[in-house]
């Protein structure tokens, strides 16, 4: 079921949250040796979380859409006497002594958190297959990678463990993963949802994000965590569509399927040409890289080297790169950054929202590291990062939305809007999710 479905249910007693909260834990230990999306699985705390929901339905309080529904939580958020562990083999994963505030606000809204997902360890990786609890596999093909970092958490909602879980995207880690496995992934406007309680990685970049099984879903789940209101919103929308090749190499099917999808939702479509506006020898990803190299640099240089040897090479490797960037690169990018956010203004001035694809391609294997895209040799993490990054050095409020399958593999539409424009993005979510059935 939905989140929106169990909702009616549990309100109608045809159902209680201990009976859904039993179906979930059930249906996790199942399928967990297996899909690993799941590094913690609380059975203790979320029955009796889902008792004390039930007690509350049954004597009159409703805490909202989320009362009695089953949730997860990525392994990078605290929450209350569980393990942070990060993914890392590293001694700061301790036991959070109280809930980050956004888990305070699923608590609040009577949600049941049933365990904490895994991740790429630091949150520092798009493939979901570097943690010290193993690669999250993705549920339509297990051959296949998760997405990353927030890779447990979509593989908990696509394989139907939970109807909503909590991400973290600071280059694409919500809509990446959630566009390999083929859920909604929501990334809200910068700063939106609180991130106290939630390791950082690079604070600039860092967003607290979800992913539902539909556009409704996240729309609940959005409402929760950012104590925002939003207004459903009817009438055309107006579309601005990227062509993915003004910013990254991008497979020719991905393109053409996500432009068909798009131009099939009776949105108001036009071509923006000439994305970014502006004359820079480095690209949106180098300029991206940059800045978010430095900080995950600065956040992790105090275990660096005294914990080496307990951090994945790979990871590792990847952090280190960040002492070498200079602050000049860093002023430079930082400058970029504010070009590229006015460039973005005027855009979502002119339309009500941006589209592009998610990711340039379908999911590659477990382990694998470069991926040919329209005869181009390419890294897989700066693949994967390369059309979801630039909506990080912005802010902006960004959401995939699954269009459909190649090669069995599911691909996806992404779309921007300008922050406070939320009813537009999630009325141009819901439209797009009719193109599939």
């Amino acid at each position: 079921m939905t989140a929106a479905e169990l909702a009616r249910v549990l309100r109608s007693r045809e159902t209680s949250s201990r009976v859904a909260t039993d179906a979930a834990l059930r249906r996790t230990h199942e399928l967990n040796p297996t899909l690993n999306a799941f590094a913690l699985i609380d059975d203790e705390g979320a029955r009796a979380a889902a008792d004390l929901a039930d007690e509350e339905l049954a004597a009159g309080i409703d805490r909202g859409p989320l009362h009695g529904v089953p949730v997860a939580v990525k392994d990078l958020i605290d929450v209350a006497d569980l393990p942070t562990s990060c993914g890392s083999a590293t001694s700061f994963g301790a036991v959070a002594t109280e809930d980050a505030e956004v888990v305070r606000r699923l608590r609040d809204a009577g949600a049941v958190i049933i365990g904490k997902t895994t991740l790429h360890e630091f949150a520092y990786g798009a493939t979901g297959d570097r943690s010290v609890h193993g690669a999250s596999r993705n549920p339509i093909d297990r051959r296949r990678m998760s997405g990353g970092s927030s890779g447990g958490s979509a593989v908990a909602v696509a394989a139907g463990l939970v109807p909503l879980a909590l991400g973290t995207d600071t280059a694409g880690s919500v809509r990446v993963p959630a566009a390999l496995c083929g859920v909604i992934g929501l990334k809200p406007a910068y700063d939106v949802v609180p991130s106290n309680g939630v390791y950082p990685l690079a604070p600039s970049l860092d967003h607290v994000g979800l992913f539902a099984a539909t556009a409704d879903d996240a729309l609940i789940g959005y409402q929760v965590i950012s104590r925002s209101p939003v207004e459903r919103r009817s009438g055309r929308v107006s579309v601005g569509w990227i062509p993915p090749g003004s910013i990254a190499v991008t497979d020719p099917r991905v393109e053409q399927l996500t432009w068909q999808a798009v131009d099939s939702a009776g949105f108001e479509v036009e071509v923006v040409h000439g994305f970014p506006e502006w004359e820079r020898p480095e690209s949106l990803f180098e300029i991206f890289s940059t800045l978010q190299g430095r900080e995950a640099f600065r956040v992790h240089e105090h275990h660096l080297d005294a914990d080496a040897e307990l951090i994945d090479p790979e990871v590792w490797a990847r952090l280190d790169q960040g002492r070498r960037i200079s602050r000049r690169s860093c002023a430079r990018a930082d400058e970029a950054r504010h070009e590229l956010r006015d460039v973005v203004g005027k855009l979502l001035s002119t339309y009500d929202v941006l589209a592009l694809p998610t990711v340039p391609v379908v999911a590659p294997a477990i382990g694998q590291r470069s991926v040919s895209v329209a005869g181009t040799d390419l890294e897989v993490r700066a693949a994967l990062l390369s059309l979801t990054s630039p909506w990080n050095l912005t802010g902006s409020p960004a959401v995939s939305v699954p269009a459909g399958r190649i090669d069995g593999l599911p691909f996806a539409v992404q779309l921007i809007s300008a922050p406070g424009n939320e009813d537009v993005l999630f009325a141009a979510a819901r439209a797009l999710e009719l193109t599939r059935y």
